[in-house]
């Protein structure tokens, strides 16, 4: 039985752990946090990454913990609430899958720790990788508690700041993508069962369930490189980035306060050319591919790196072979996925109002083929 070492347990990290141990291999994940505390506001997640959701066992765990979205249906508003267009999102997968899913990441990630309890995978929390030493057979492990193992695989999972990458591709650095985004979470009214985004001047602002009893809104805004916002006003700071906001958002916006969940983050990205791996050790998710937040993709493309390297480890395939078509496969996937979003958070940064009215203007002819296509090339690009 080969042995793996999974650094990092967000959603890449758990996926890969159920993906390999599912397939026969030992395996261990550390995380570097000291508890399981994950980022508590939302995320969403289209029907392409809930089809290998479902082949990790995870899918139906995740539609009951939150909000299927099975219709598929994107309202589009302009900033004032009034209605510009529909767009449906497709529904993949045999039979499909929802085709889109809001779900609190808490949520998410007991889902995936339930599953991996139930596996018998160990998570040694508060531990990190300290220095590996590679002779050709495996990798050798020294952690951060002193203690050193030998693993046949090394997966590091350990998102956008990832330590491992540091160690082995120093030169690999996030950058900052020009945008910040604010999330704060609210109780959903019963009439609320679609996903909303409305259209402002330079700024976006969307509102998706995420339970039968919440949801959460995500606010778009471009900011100089270096904007820091205190955390203890950002209740005040995001009602007053939105102020121009009216529609359905408004009510939410209006009761955001220092009791409120808010959540803000600087959006970078990491661009890191091939090869994703060194010998027997590989980067997936965030580690090798973090993209900005404007195509929803993030969780999908990492469940997706999750299953394609599980899948290309079976068989006896030497691991360096293996990871090496890893990266062949997914790098032009995660990169397309990358461009089409930077295209799509330019346009909605566009401060000019005329331009921004004939944007407007042009999405009810526009935005279906714009969708429609999207997925059409992803689903190429992913076979």
């Amino acid at each position: 039985m080969k042995e793996v070492l999974i650094v990092g347990a967000g959603i890449a990290g758990c996926s890969a752990a159920l993906a390999l141990a599912q397939r026969g291999w030992q395996v261990e994940v550390i995380e570097k946090q000291p508890q399981w505390r994950f980022q508590s506001s939302g995320i969403f997640v289209y029907s392409n990454g809930l089809d290998h959701f479902r082949e990790i066992g995870a899918m139906q765990g995740l539609v009951d913990a939150g909000f299927p979205i099975a219709s598929g249906r994107n309202v589009y508003l302009d900033q004032d609430g009034r209605h510009l267009v529909d767009v449906t999102y497709p529904s993949l997968g045999s039979p499909p899958a929802p085709a889109i899913l809001g779900i609190k990441r808490a949520e998410m990630h007991r889902v995936l720790s339930a599953q991996l309890d139930a596996l018998g995978v160990p998570v040694r929390l508060g531990t990190t990788v300290q220095a590996l030493q590679q002779d050709g057979s495996g990798v050798q492990v020294s952690f951060s508690d002193g203690g050193t193992a030998a693993y046949d695989l090394v997966v590091g999972a350990d998102g956008i700041r990832s330590g491992l990458r540091a160690l082995l591709w120093p030169e690999v650095q996030p950058a900052y993508s020009g945008f910040g985004v604010w999330r704060s979470v609210h109780r959903r009214p019963p009439e609320l069962v679609d996903k909303i985004m409305l259209m402002g001047l330079g700024k976006r602002l969307g509102i998706m369930p995420i339970s039968q009893e919440r949801l959460y809104i995500f606010g778009t805004v471009a900011l100089p490189r270096g904007t820091w916002f205190d955390p203890a006003r950002w209740p005040e700071t995001m009602r007053a980035s939105f102020a121009e906001f009216g529609g359905p958002v408004r009510p939410f916006l209006d009761e955001i306060s220092a009791d409120s969940e808010v959540l803000y983050t600087a959006v970078e990205e990491v661009v890191m050319p091939l090869p994703w791996h060194q010998g027997h050790v590989v980067l997936i998710g965030d580690a090798a591919h973090a993209s900005t937040p404007f195509m929803g993709q993030g969780g999908a493309l990492a469940v997706q790196d999750a299953v394609v390297l599980a899948r290309l480890l079976e068989g006896g395939t030497p691991v360096p072979a293996a990871l090496a078509a890893f990266g062949e496969r997914r790098a032009p996937v995660c990169r397309f996925v990358q461009e089409a979003s930077h295209r799509v958070g330019q346009a909605g940064a566009e401060q000019d109002p005329a331009r921004h009215a004939q944007a407007l203007q042009a999405l009810p002819a526009s935005a279906q083929g714009h969708v429609d296509g999207f997925y059409r090339q992803l689903q190429a690009l992913s076979q």
